[in-house]
């Protein structure tokens, strides 16, 4: 009876946080759209540092070579609806940390629409015509999401950032660079610098018709006791609305002594007066030599006016959360795949989907 109550608390705090998730869309997109004046407030380093960085990937858009002194590997992201017809991307980089001479690095996003024409190399410092305007990009040139940050990389290596994109396909650029020092050196060495290209399509969530979010696999899931300031947010972007703390699972294995915890969104739902009557079934099947069995079921999740919290309204941006907390003692080590099928009882539209995981001993 306590791990029950326990997943009720959980599932109403998950869903209660949603609330504020609408209002974090606008403010990244903010951050990133005042992104440039902010630099004009930036040390005359950090100013230094973005003008390498915006010059660096104009070169490589270009068809110059990307630099190779510091290795980037892309881990993942998910998709979560946004507000202004955007999606929320959460996403998760390893930058190569043995390969920097000090943890600060300045990290460089861009998204690039898929056929859009690359754009000429941004002048560089010393061109007489340029003296004296900003030349840290091309003129007339506006990327779908553009922002440059200034971090210390862990010793892990594993940095989390989000962006804001509208559905579509796309190309990311992401670039680092050692930061510079206070005062530029005589035969100072190069930097050292990394760039990833990546490329993403982005799912639309603004239809009518039923879907879901990615689902995110998590080691753990907890409300914070306050918001985050908008610096935090930016630094942890699996901090949903400020006030919900998710920390995915790493290449989603759990211990058998854990929990597997996982969540997403459901979009489209049907709704009287804003509250929705919804329906999700868990199924759980093993990954055997044999092939792959049926192993286990949990009792469905009902999401309408008797388990939402109180004030839950869809036409007020609110968000349907599925939301899933199982033990794992009694899994075997092995592979896993947990199909969750969704009804929406008012539209009795029914929509089914799946997460892969792995238990270990």
């Amino acid at each position: 009876m306590k791990r029950g109550m326990m997943h009720i608390r959980r599932v109403l705090t998950a869903a209660a946080a949603l609330v504020a998730l609408a209002a974090t869309s606008p403010v990244l997109v903010a951050q990133n759209n005042q992104n440039r004046r902010e630099q004009e407030r930036r040390s005359q380093q950090e100013q230094r540092d973005t003008q390498a960085l915006v010059q660096l990937a104009d070169a490589v858009m270009a068809g110059k070579p990307a630099p190779t002194d510091v290795g980037i590997a892309w881990v993942g992201n998910h998709f979560v609806k946004g507000a202004e017809g955007m999606t929320f991307i959460p996403f998760s980089v390893t930058v190569e940390a043995s390969k920097l001479p000090a943890p600060g690095v300045g990290l460089y996003v861009r998204a690039i629409a898929k056929n859009a024409a690359a754009p000429a190399p941004a002048p560089q410092e010393g061109n007489n015509r340029d003296r004296g305007r900003n030349t840290s990009k091309p003129e007339n040139v506006t990327y779908p999401w553009d922002d440059v940050q200034f971090l210390d990389v862990p010793a892990d290596g594993k940095v989390s950032r989000a962006l804001m994109l509208k559905p579509g396909e796309y190309d990311l650029v992401i670039a680092v660079k050692e930061k510079a020092p206070l005062q530029p050196q005589r035969n100072q060495p190069p930097a050292k610098t990394g760039m990833l290209r990546h490329a993403i399509t982005v799912p639309d969530y603004n239809g009518a018709e039923l879907t879901v979010s990615s689902p995110i696999l998590a080691a753990n899931v907890e409300p914070l006791q306050a918001p985050l300031t908008p610096e935090e947010q930016r630094a942890n972007p699996y901090t949903i609305g400020g006030t919900l703390k998710i920390e995915p699972a790493a290449d989603g294995k759990f211990k058998t002594s854990g929990e597997l915890q996982l969540l997403f969104w459901v979009y489209g739902v049907q709704h009287n007066n804003g509250v929705p009557d919804v329906q999700i079934e868990y199924n759980f099947h093993q990954k055997t030599a044999e092939g792959e069995k049926f192993f286990n079921k949990t009792a469905p999740q009902v999401i309408n006016a008797s388990t939402l919290p109180p004030g839950f309204n869809v036409n007020a941006g609110h968000q349907v959360l599925g939301f899933l907390g199982v033990p794992l003692k009694s899994f075997q080590p092995g592979e896993y795949r947990v199909e969750f099928v969704i009804l929406d009882k008012l539209s009795g539209k029914k929509l089914t989907d799946n997460a892969t995981f792995t238990v270990e001993s």
